[in-house]
């Protein structure tokens, strides 16, 4: 058996200086590093992984959840729906951070290299998923979005003022004089103790991912990512920070079996959606709300289960572009999945469940209580991101917050005092302890029993029982993890996880049990409680360590809002100082000498994609050259000392240049890659093509990258083809003359890109001609679509080519020939064919026909579109509904929005409610 570690000796530590310490290398701990070191501070990044591939982004995002583009959303609308989804319990001045500096953070991340959506006119592509609100922006490079951020950590300027400390695992914040001063923990390949001394110090550790146990019994099989477990929680808690709505739990609808997200919000632009077992829809609240997975989990549990993400009445192209978005960025093993079962989303909808529970700020509204600037209630310590209590701030609210962290924190100097002996010791004591016992039960042993504890008695439905026996359950837990055994550093790590993991869990419970209501639908469902009680309980419930060391509440009263929501009270009673919540007696069932009474009735492997985009193959042994390019890539190349490897007689060099030329960007990347997507090998080919999207925003319009692109289409890889014109369409370098020669080209992919390249232009003549010949029912969708998107004051008529699509022979172009008509203006020649279409056979092209009368005169279509509320086909009537909401002016359209109230679709309720 291996020779354990030794404990090092508690004087024997590294001990390390910097003005702003940031725990954390995920999404916002990144943004913190890098505002910080831009305000002249010294930064400190501690990563207990690394940071090139750590945190929630480390596989991408497919999309943003919560963008208010101006145009296209308010903050104010944001900060009500915000409050809606949370049942009131907000700080709307932390959440309207968010809503007012979102924008200017994606600006700021596409200036990195990240990509977002856009149409062809380069505006951002929101779409409305929420029935409130246009605030989801694709992503559809999104995979790379770690990889962007970790090239912005690695310019030589950024070099210069952030350290970064990987394998390095804080266990405890430090404090002194009442406010952070730094942290102590280890390094996870070493075991050497580590020691920090800091001005000030930013919390970014994500969510507590690891509470619940997955039902596929799987430790690291969780929803959230499975590192996260709960640190930055138990370090706040430690550290005597507040931290608030612990009860309030993450709890997501998943693909069953397997930890991935059934993506609902993602096909829904796509026209997927839920539905029970007999294909019907049944959610009426929006994709943020608790009460959405309330009747999520009645449904799975009723006899109209399971529940499914209905996909496999989409036509191919849908079917196509979902697969591309939610096989290489949500989860880049859904594929392979779904190929293991034989499921085709073409045959097959995917099958749903209920995911563990778990804490979470971002997804939910469990985390340290912080202001709008990231402060917590203890002086210079900061959180950010998922462990931050800003309700549903997704990934644009990590980094919000991680950039204010990072400039309010920038102000202070290291701390010159000495570092709290005591807290030193605690740490040092909490690390090596498994060390004494290297024969101990195992960490996964342990780590098991503590979170299938969390499953029977934390998990909703709730009730006071259940948590009570919760709460024994974990304080015998404490003698199971003092035993624990561990005899190297990784195992170190696990260990101090576990008992982060138990930390969270007794918040949990003792949260869950002092909060006497329920609230947030399934996220705090109170069997014993089993009503909202807003005169009672309209409060944050804010947990502290108190100076006994007991675990202490205090009810805060909602502050009054910023924006009113009808429904909520305006502002929370009395602040009550709860104290000590004390369990339920549950030694015995009801009283020892009572008599049994009635129930009372009452209602990385071969052939995977490597972290840097290299294909892994252990039976290729790395050359010299490839060597040698890696060693370069770490000292910031220029493009000539690139330029021999991008030309190296060895593709798989090649490829290797192509990835490197992307992480650095040196001057002249552009044409090195337009030149690349001419390469004579299809790998270096679909690189380059790679990351010239990946890097289009960023890349200067210099004649020399036009050049190369337009060289490009010519060559016979059609993926370069389509590349090429994408990148001429985002940097405006090409024109309608040499966008309309692609139109003739061979392949689809190529046309539907000259197709948004002749919108991005304003070509109507030349989308006309097309509309009316390509063969491709693909291509006339897009120009359908396109033509809808063409700027108003250069567009000319676009009718000719409108009338041509309606008349076409296939469905989905006359549906999409109607939909561009919505937006366009329907005139009353096309506004009698709309009407007679709702009369087709195809669903699509009714729904179309809809749509396209909300813009028609209110005398002809308000009659048609009520008559449209009793079609067969529910998303036929959802698009009536949202049709007359744009007609609501008239008395007969709000009295059919009225009957609509009743419909047996969910959506069409919802929207007919909303338009009311």
């Amino acid at each position: 058996m291996d020779t354990p570690l030794q404990i090092p000796a508690f004087g024997d530590a590294e001990e390390l200086t910097c003005d702003v310490l940031v725990i954390g290398g995920g999404t916002a701990g990144t943004m913190a590093a890098l505002t910080a070191a831009e305000r002249g501070a010294d930064v400190l990044l501690l990563e207990k992984a690394h940071v090139r591939h750590s945190g929630a982004l480390a596989m991408g995002m497919d999309g943003v959840n919560n963008a208010v583009v101006p145009g296209r959303a308010e903050p104010d609308d944001y900060v009500a729906e915000i409050t809606r989804a949370n049942d009131g319990i907000v700080d709307q001045s932390t959440v309207r951070q968010t809503a007012t500096r979102g924008f200017a953070m994606v600006q700021r991340l596409e200036s990195y290299g990240v990509k977002f959506e856009k149409d062809e006119h380069g505006e951002y592509a929101v779409r409305q998923v929420h029935r409130s609100g246009s605030y989801v922006l694709p992503m559809p490079e999104g995979k790379d979005v770690k990889k962007v951020l970790y090239r912005q950590l690695r310019r030589r300027e950024m070099r210069e003022r952030i350290r970064i400390e990987n394998r390095v695992m804080p266990v405890r914040v430090l404090t002194a004089e009442g406010r952070a001063v730094g942290a102590a923990g280890f390094n996870t390949r070493t075991g050497r103790f580590v020691t920090v001394r800091a001005g000030a110090v930013i919390l970014a550790t994500g969510a507590c991912g690891r509470l619940g146990l997955p039902a596929s019994g799987y430790l690291y099989g969780t929803y959230e990512n499975p590192t996260n477990a709960g640190d930055g929680y138990a370090m706040a808690y430690h550290a005597g920070a507040e931290l608030t709505g612990i009860e309030c739990f993450q709890i997501n609808p998943l693909i069953k079996d397997y930890n991935g997200p059934a993506c609902a919000y993602v096909a829904n632009p796509f026209g997927g959606y839920q539905v029970n077992r007999h294909g019907q829809r049944f959610v009426d609240s929006d994709y943020w709300s608790g009460q959405m997975m309330a009747e999520f989990a009645a449904e799975v549990a009723g006899d109209r289960g399971p529940v499914y993400l209905k996909l496999s009445h989409l036509p191919e192209e849908s079917v196509s572009a979902l697969e591309t978005i939610l096989h290489s960025t949500e989860r880049p093993t859904r594929g392979t999945f779904h190929a293991g079962r034989g499921h085709d989303y073409r045959t097959h909808d995917v099958e749903m469940h209920i995911s563990e529970i778990g804490l979470c700020g971002g997804h939910s509204a469990s985390g340290v209580r912080v202001d709008d600037h990231a402060r917590t209630t203890v002086p210079r310590l900061y959180a950010a991101g998922d462990l931050a209590c800003v309700p549903h701030n997704y990934m644009i609210g990590a980094f919000v917050f991680g950039d204010l962290a990072g400039a309010d924190a920038a102000r202070y100097t290291p701390y010159e005092g000495e570092l709290p002996a005591d807290q030193l010791q605690e740490a040092h004591e909490l690390v090596y302890r498994p060390l004494r016992n290297p024969d101990g039960p195992p960490q996964p042993q342990v780590e098991y029993k503590l979170r299938r504890f969390v499953n029977d008695y934390v998990a909703p439905p709730k009730s006071g029982a259940r948590l009570s026996l919760a709460l024994e359950a974990f304080e015998r837990m404490r003698a199971d993890i003092a035993a624990m055994g561990a005899r190297t550093p990784h195992e170190l790590m696990r260990c101090a996880e576990v008992s982060f993991i138990r930390d969270c869990a007794e918040m949990a419970a003792r949260a869950s049990l002092a909060r006497t209501e329920s609230r947030w639908g399934l996220y705090h469902d109170r069997l014993d409680h089993p009503r909202r009680d807003d005169a009672s309980w309209f409060h944050h419930l804010d947990l502290y360590k108190s100076p006994s060391g007991a675990m202490e509440f205090t009810a805060r009263p909602v502050a009054p809002y910023l924006v009113p929501v009808d429904g909520f009270p305006a502002v929370g009673g009395p602040s009550r100082h709860l104290g000590e919540v004390q369990p339920e007696q549950v030694a015995t069932a009801g009283p020892r000498e009572a008599a049994p009474v009635a129930l009372r009735q009452e209602p990385a492997v071969p052939g995977t994609t490597a972290p840097d985009g290299a294909a892994a193959d252990a039976d290729t042994p790395a050359t010299p050259r490839l060597l040698g390019l890696l060693s370069l890539a770490e000292d910031e190349p220029g493009l000539s000392d690139l330029a021999p490897y991008l030309t190296d007689p060895d593709p798989g060099v090649r490829r290797t240049a192509v990835t490197v030329l992307t992480e650095t960007v040196p001057a002249g990347t552009g044409p090195a890659l337009a030149a690349a997507l001419a390469d004579a090998d299809a790998g270096v080919r679909s690189a380059a093509a790679a990351s010239l999207r990946e890097l289009v925003e960023t890349l200067t319009p210099e004649p020399a990258l036009r050049e190369g692109l337009v060289a490009a289409l010519s060559v016979a890889d059609p993926v370069a083809r389509a590349t090429a014109l994408d990148a001429l369409r985002v940097l405006r370098l090409g024109d309608t003359a040499l966008f309309a020669r692609s139109l003739s080209d061979s392949d689809i992919a190529v046309r539907i890109a000259a197709v948004r390249a002749l919108v991005s232009v304003d070509a109507v003549g030349e989308l006309s001609r097309a509309a009316a010949g390509d063969p491709s029912r693909e291509v006339r969708v897009t120009i359908a679509k396109g033509l809808a998107n063409v700027t108003a004051p250069r567009a000319g008529d676009t009718a000719p080519a409108l009338a041509g699509l309606i008349d076409d022979p296939d469905a989905l172009v006359r549906a999409a020939a109607y939909e561009a008509l919505g937006t366009l203006g329907c005139p009353a020649s096309h506004a009698a064919r709309a009407e007679a279409a709702l009369s087709e056979p195809a669903w699509q092209v009714r729904a179309g026909a809809a749509t396209a009368l909300s813009a028609a005169a209110p005398d002809l279509a308000v009659p048609a579109l009520a008559k449209a509320l009793a079609d067969a086909n529910a998303d036929v009537r959802k698009a009536a509904v949202k049709a007359l909401t744009r007609h609501r002016a008239a008395a007969q359209a709000r009295e059919a929005l009225a009957d609509a109230t009743t419909d047996p679709d969910a959506d069409v309720r919802a929207y007919a409610a909303r338009a009311l």
